[in-house]
């Protein structure tokens, strides 16, 4: 497989917020059809096999996480929709769903999360 005729791959698991980020801008900027998307459902035998395909390639596996390139992994959201987008020459800022996604149901969710971190360290530490 040569660059000029990979396609992307990302991985997302369901339920995740972050890999539901990449979807969102996948879906709004028009890209979903240049990417190949393995979905999984958590704790499934589906995900233990990508799981054993992407540990070679990172040093932590987590999701959502892409092959860009050939041989260029990745895990983090924001690094996939960064690239995704300057390769495709699209504005993830001016994408009226996914930046409500993100400014809104996204940012919220990320809040009570570290507040509940903080609040499960004070209670251990109590």
């Amino acid at each position: 497989m040569t660059s000029a005729t990979f396609k992307p791959i990302v991985y997302l698991k369901e339920n995740c917020p972050f890999c539901l980020k990449v979807r969102l801008f996948l879906l709004e900027s028009g890209l979903a059809s240049d990417v190949e998307t393995r979905d999984f459902v958590p704790d499934s035998e589906h995900e233990k096999k990508i799981r054993a395909e992407l540990q070679p390639h990172l040093d932590k596996v987590s999701f959502p996480s892409a092959q860009l390139e050939p041989g260029r992994y990745v895990t983090e959201s924001d690094d996939i929709v960064a690239f995704l987008a300057a390769k495709a020459g699209r504005d993830p800022a001016g994408m009226t769903v996914y930046r409500n996604y993100v400014d809104g149901v996204f940012a919220m969710s990320m809040k009570l999360w570290k507040e509940n971190q903080e609040l499960k360290k004070a209670a251990s530490a109590a």
